[in-house]
């Protein structure tokens, strides 16, 4: 399936901490100023970025973009979603999605219409009555359509009728998420939020077309992916079909296969990242160079989605331990990843205490090999002092620290 291109695992991890914007002073690159157009370029750039509602610091989305946006807010998402700038729909997860991007998403949607077709009919009452109040143009949250009647929802658990069905129209398409107050979601017909141009290009488009688009922004997003990624593609499509696209795109040259040195798994990327590939291969093999700037990564950044990865490319083993019972926990609830330039060094497990409003960290643990020169305590200092100042605090305490024997 093509000739592989050879480089280290360094190098291929240099290659992506690069290309998610993870390394350098991305500051200067935006002018130094974290602007919703600013902001909206990132999302841009990263394909999507995904939202969760864990607050133990600040959620993921705000996390992800703080770490490559100096000076970032997190009302600067919030006023790109009012404005109609970026949606939200499944991707890697529920993710923020620059709008223009609406039409590829189409053939997940008609996937959803089709598999939920069942569940809406069982809720049709429900569904009228969501709709009806969603008429006038308004956008509601799902506290507005509270409903004493009880369902079975996601997972087999019992659910709030209106919650389930606001679910279930989400995921159709036939509503959107127009804007957020925190975690809380308010949610509008599309035909009010999504322009009709967008609208009719994705009705205008096969569900062939639209899932080969999907695929090529998941390309873009991973740029070195592996095939044995259960959501590779991103399209709700047989796992053979997705293999398929990605052979046809192979012989076309567009994908090269990588050989990449002490990993078996199999590795692509594309065609038009083999020079970059190369030219941080270069550099890891001559010893690297600065290790820049440390940067704490949230649990569901972009560069972590695929955990097998980063045990190929970054040595890294990581496991968010949200779910975890606290006995069982190694390195904390929110262990968040510390990458310093393009290795990942360690990670630590913070806490925001709202109510003294200080910066907590139970855990700071550095990795096997990983030495706290002076040079790296420093870095580390800078790093929690504008985390805390991202926070809007200005007191932070390390309670323990660790390293790997």
């Amino acid at each position: 399936m093509g000739t592989p291109c050879a480089v280290s695992a360094a190098g291929a991890a240099g290659f992506l901490a690069d290309a998610q914007h993870l390394t350098g002073s991305r500051g200067a690159a935006q002018g130094g100023a974290a602007t919703p157009a600013a902001v909206l370029r990132e999302i841009r750039h990263l394909e999507c970025v995904q939202i969760d509602p864990v607050a133990v610091v600040e959620r993921n989305q705000h996390l992800v973009l703080a770490a490559r946006l100096p000076g970032y807010a997190p009302d600067r998402l919030g006023e790109l979603l009012r404005r109609g700038r970026v949606f939200e729909y499944w991707a890697n997860a529920v993710c923020a999605i620059p709008i223009e991007d609406f039409p590829a998403f189409e053939g997940t949607r008609r996937w959803f219409r089709r598999r939920l077709a069942p569940e809406l009919a069982a809720l049709r009452p429900v569904v009228r009555r969501i709709v009806a109040t969603l008429e006038d143009g308004g956008a509601l949250p799902a506290r507005a359509f509270a409903s004493p009647e009880r369902v079975r929802g996601h997972w087999g658990s019992e659910a709030k009728a209106t919650s389930h069905a606001l679910s279930l129209l989400f995921r159709a398409g036939r509503l959107v998420v127009a804007r957020r107050d925190g975690a809380e979601r308010h949610f509008a017909l599309a035909e009010h939020v999504i322009p009709e141009a967008l609208r009719a290009r994705a009705r205008a488009l096969t569900t062939a077309d639209a899932n080969e688009a999907l695929f090529e922004k998941y390309v873009r997003a991973c740029r070195v992916f592996d095939a044995r990624d259960p959501r590779l593609g991103w399209g709700q499509v047989p796992a053979a079909a997705r293999r398929k696209a990605l052979e046809r795109r192979v012989r076309a040259g567009e994908i090269v296969p990588l050989r990449i040195d002490g990993v078996a798994r199999p590795y692509f990327a594309r065609a038009q990242d083999l020079e970059a590939l190369r030219r941080h291969d270069a550099a890891a093999r001559d010893g690297g160079g600065p290790e820049g700037v440390v940067r704490f990564l949230a649990p569901l950044d972009n560069l972590l989605w695929r955990r097998e990865r980063l045990g190929d490319l970054f040595g890294f083993q990581y496991r968010w331990e949200g779910y975890t019972p606290a006995s069982q926990r190694r390195y904390g609830h929110y262990a968040m990843p510390i990458l310093w330039g393009s290795r990942l060094i360690g990670r630590l497990d913070p806490w925001l205490d709202r109510e003294r409003g200080r910066l907590v960290v139970r855990l700071l643990h550095l990795e096997r090999g990983v030495v706290a020169t002076r040079r790296l305590r420093a870095r580390l200092a800078e790093a929690l002092e504008g985390f805390a100042a991202f926070h809007g605090v200005r007191e932070f305490a390390v309670e323990r620290t660790e390293s790997s024997t």
